[in-house]
């Protein structure tokens, strides 16, 4: 499978930062962008090619990314002008073969279980969808009378998350049309043949069209660091303790590690993960909790999307990786 990322756009909305860099190069924590995040997220879910859809400074991506970068091998398709979604994709196909190609929105920073978005593609195409939030607080009326009110809630609709696996089936049908928006054009006659399924998942997402989103995706990213099994973001880290978020994709797990002085407990807020230890598993659902003393080797595994609270001493730097599966030393 091929990955491929529309990095095209001229980011109007987000002058003056776009003037001399491209959307998908702003970063959203020091030396990190939102480029940097999609290209990664790709090589731990096993995708080793991407191709880069490039426009609008393309010179900027290359000279980043070059043609190795990580261990990925990074090709590009350039356009002389804004064509449209429905160009790039048709000039993806046209050039690079493959039996499906995963492609994405340069502009979406998400937490995406790409590995397992890849086990659920059964039809000709996938698409990621996440559920809507509403960007007010809604007021719940009975009559004339104002009952209750939800702060900013989930809505019974699901917006199109920006991320897509088409089989190379489809390539005649989207070949119909040169340009213009994939969007719009080619995905309501691919769902109205029934060809298209949807793969859905409720974790951080935000598509980069403003300033406004760029802060939104920088407080996110605050005291956060990505990992390959998903991420863990200090809540905070005082002389006395610390606490974290960790957030761990489902089939995927930490490395087989152990401190030396940090002693903690960890708390499972959403998900089932299993502890494993040199002899022994331990499986935890939500509201379920493990104390990890000092100097205990072992590795946490989500059998689900799991969101786990760590409260622990404060040792931030105090991990020794034993084994790991994703070659991190």
């Amino acid at each position: 499978m091929i990955g491929a990322i529309l990095c095209g756009r001229y980011g109007k909305r987000l002058k003056p930062l776009t003037d001399n860099v491209p959307k998908p190069l702003l970063e959203i924590k020091d030396g990190y962008t939102i480029l940097d995040k999609q290209i990664m997220q790709f090589k731990y879910a096993g995708i080793d090619k991407v191709v880069l859809l490039c426009g609008y400074l393309h010179e900027k991506i290359q000279e980043r990314f070059g043609d190795n970068w990580n261990g990925v091998e990074i090709n590009y398709l350039i356009e002389d002008e804004p064509r449209g979604t429905l160009y790039a994709i048709n000039n993806l196909m046209k050039n690079f073969d493959s039996e499906n190609y995963i492609i994405r929105n340069g502009d979406v920073v998400c937490d995406a279980n790409i590995k397992e978005m890849i086990r659920e593609h059964k039809n000709k195409m996938l698409m990621y969808i996440s559920p809507l939030i509403s960007p007010y607080g809604i007021v719940e009326l009975s009559e004339e009378r104002i009952v209750g009110f939800k702060e900013k809630p989930k809505i019974n609709h699901y917006l199109n998350a920006g991320i897509y696996i088409i089989s190379k089936d489809l390539k005649p049908l989207i070949s119909k049309y040169p340009e213009g928006a994939i969007e719009e054009i080619s995905f309501p006659e691919i769902s109205q043949e029934g060809l298209m399924n949807h793969y859905e998942e409720d974790g951080f997402w935000q598509s980069v069209d403003s300033i406004k989103d760029l802060n939104k995706v920088r407080q996110e990213y605050k005291d956060r660091e990505d990992k390959p099994w998903g991420f863990e973001k200090i809540i905070v880290c005082t002389d006395k303790y610390m606490a974290k978020k960790l957030y761990i994709m489902k089939g995927e797990g930490t490395a087989f590690h152990k401190h030396l002085k940090k002693d903690e407990t960890m708390v499972v807020a959403q998900g089932k993960v299993v502890v494993k230890f040199p002899n022994k598993e331990v499986i935890l659902s939500a509201g379920e909790k493990i104390q990890i003393n000092p100097g205990t080797e072992y590795s946490i595994v989500a059998l689900e999307n799991a969101t786990i609270q760590e409260y622990s001493t404060p040792y931030p730097e105090d991990t020794i990786r034993i084994e790991d599966k994703y070659g991190r030393k």
